[in-house]
């Protein structure tokens, strides 16, 4: 009989770092002030989410498309591996790390999934040596321009165990351990044997 493998799993943000590290990529990018006006005149469109009147997935392509869009995939590769190298460390829990290294040290399968962006969170999870990375991608024209779209879905609820199935096949394979914190990780943990919610680092 062969020995199921063994995956963690680790939601970023609220789970491994301290608050949403979107906004403060934003600010990285734009300095705050500007992150923060060009946000402001989309106050409507965040104002009509909080309602339930558009999408979460809308919601965030708003904001997207106020910040990044135009910008080149070089300049936001090259921003978002400065960004991953510096001030997002400053948003990471120590004891996650801690946590990541435990099942890293066992062996386990490491695996980081997140509604956040590739652009930065690719070159962070690669530095971190997590084995495979699921998340929010950034959409680009095929000159190479931000269309402050997302490519696909957000990566979010549903999302996560659906991306997460097609990777690693049915559940009856392998036994799962999620670290996550909010609403968006609901199905994630409930599909966990071993869920971790909020106080997820023992």
């Amino acid at each position: 009989m062969n020995k199921k493998q063994i995956v963690a799993v680790f939601d970023f943000d609220g789970t491994i770092t301290t608050k949403d590290a979107l906004v403060p990529f934003f600010s990285f990018l734009k300095t705050p002030l500007v992150a923060y006006l060009l946000l402001a005149s989309r106050l409507p469109w965040f104002a009509a989410f909080i309602l339930g009147i558009v999408s979460r997935q809308k919601a965030k392509e708003t904001a997207l498309g106020a910040v990044l869009k135009g910008m080149s995939y070089p300049v936001l590769q090259q921003n978002g591996q400065a960004f991953a190298e510096g001030p997002l460390n400053d948003l990471v829990k120590p004891e996650a790390v801690q946590r990541l290294r435990w099942h890293q040290q066992q062996g386990h399968r490491c695996i980081l999934i997140s509604a956040t962006l590739d652009i930065f969170l690719k070159p962070w999870a690669e530095k971190m040596r997590f084995d495979d990375l699921i998340c929010s991608q950034l959409a680009f024209d095929p000159k190479g321009f931000a269309t402050g779209k997302l490519y696909g879905l957000n990566c979010w609820g549903p999302e996560k165990v659906r991306h997460l199935l097609d990777l690693l096949g049915p559940k009856e394979t392998f036994e799962l351990y999620a670290y996550g914190d909010s609403r968006g990780d609901r199905e994630l943990l409930e599909l966990a044997d071993h869920p971790f919610y909020r106080s997820p680092f023992p």
